[in-house]
């Protein structure tokens, strides 16, 4: 029975799960850095036997939001080699194109796609004794960059997905896409891989996210998620005029109180009465002294809403005011869209027929209630909706684990076992999709 085979494969992988995660861990890349966990990968796929799509066939290179410089990602693809990346798959990450597409033709059928993101971010790992990293010899070696939501068990899932569908072929009929995506955090890279059109033949989508639970809870998978908020991430320029402060303030024009009055408007903003909706500026640095009047000032601010319509609400509201406060003081103002998501709900009836499934052919705790609601922002949700919106069945489901420290936190940890029954959760829906 091919579940009975699909539980054999994944249990016989989990040593060697356990050792790739903690080399994911150890080696953390941030967004768009992503080229020694992209060659990984490919290798992997390829000895495998997949169609493997790397550099522009796998994201719009235009669409891409909040990459680094150039010479940022020239050091650290120097840097990812001296780790060990792939020689022969490394090249085609060059510019930050990073991720890998897998493809497994098995004849006529749907097409199921599946989404592991790839990214760590951007914090300085706990070096404190009785973090297991640190004790085990696996924390990150990169100073500022930190597996710390999970993403290293994700990409681990994805490569052990991948290993058992291999096995079990002779019992599918369709197409499979394992979509390996880079820069998640900062919700940057999932559009660029829908406007390539990777999602548009799509019939099923499923994604996941390591979860916490407390120690006494058994579930194992949550099939859904509900409640992710729709987000654009903007980085503000003003450029006024710099003047001496004392003899000639006249002369300048204030950067500094432009984007001073800006804060102030943003965090007013009447809330929708339609549904939750945020603003945050998370950065604020202007000035180059105290008698110089400011000529340039620089801030990093997000925009969330319950729905897509909210957020669409919030980031006009917030044009209008940054452009306007800069015409106030006589300055110009530049806005760079760094990161956007949009609203994302499962289907409630896939989720329905998942819990069934994974219940009844894997014999695991599947959580009763069918969503998780988060309260984050998730670019999965560009996936999820193009597959919805082309008449297809998407789904985000939670993989529970118990966890160290809270997700985006320098002492995140979790429990490893969590990714065989996560690796058996997809592979199962595939099995029964493309039976």
């Amino acid at each position: 029975m091919v579940y009975e085979k699909i539980k054999t494969l994944s249990a016989a992988m989990e040593k060697d799960m356990v050792a790739q995660r903690r080399d994911f861990h150890k080696y953390a890349e941030t967004g768009w850095f992503e080229t020694r966990t992209t060659s990984i990968i490919a290798r992997h796929l390829t000895k495998l036997g997949y169609e493997v799509l790397l550099g522009e066939q796998v994201c719009d290179k235009d669409a891409r939001m909040g990459v680094p410089s150039e010479a940022a990602l020239a050091a650290h693809y120097e840097k990812a080699l001296e780790w060990g990346a792939d020689p022969e798959f490394a090249p085609f990450t060059k510019g930050g194109m990073t991720g890998v597409i897998g493809i497994l033709r098995c004849g006529e059928g749907p097409t199921v796609g599946m989404r592991f993101d790839i990214d760590a971010l951007g914090v300085i790992e706990s070096d404190e004794p009785d973090h297991r990293p640190m004790a085990e010899g696996f924390a990150s070696v990169n100073r500022g960059a930190m597996h710390s939501c999970g993403h290293d068990a994700h990409a681990t899932i994805g490569m052990g997905v991948a290993t058992v569908l291999m096995a079990i072929r002779e019992h599918l009929h369709g197409t499979i896409k394992l979509i390996f995506q880079p820069a998640e955090e900062g919700v940057r890279g999932a559009k660029s891989i829908v406007e390539k059109g990777h999602l548009d033949d799509v019939n099923y989508f499923l994604g996941s996210h390591v979860t916490g639970k407390k120690p006494e809870d058994p579930t194992v998978i949550i099939p859904g998620s509900t409640g992710s908020l729709a987000t654009c991430k903007y980085d503000v320029t003003y450029r006024g005029k710099s003047a001496h402060a004392g003899g000639a303030p006249h002369m300048g024009k204030n950067a500094l109180l432009a984007a001073a009055a800006a804060v102030v408007n943003l965090y007013a903003i009447p809330r929708h009465g339609a549904g939750a909706s945020r603003i945050n500026v998370g950065k604020l640095v202007a000035g180059s002294g105290r008698n110089v009047i400011a000529d340039e000032a620089f801030m990093e601010i997000e925009l969330r809403g319950a729905t897509t319509e909210i957020n669409d609400y919030m980031i006009q509201y917030a044009e209008d005011i940054l452009r306007n406060t800069a015409a106030m003081y006589g300055c110009s103002c530049e806005m760079k869209l760094m990161g956007a998501a949009t609203s994302n709900e499962s289907d409630p009836d896939f989720c329905e027929y998942l819990r069934q499934l994974w219940h009844e052919k894997l014999g695991f705790p599947v959580s009763e209630k069918l969503m998780l609601k988060i309260g984050g922002s998730e670019d999965v949700s560009y996936m999820v909706n193009r597959v919805r919106e082309n008449g297809g069945k998407a789904t985000f489901m939670r993989a529970m684990t118990i966890t160290t420290g809270p997700a985006h936190n320098r002492r995140f940890d979790f429990d490893e076992s969590l990714m065989v029954p996560t690796v058996q959760a997809f592979c199962a829906a595939v099995a029964d999709l493309l039976k």
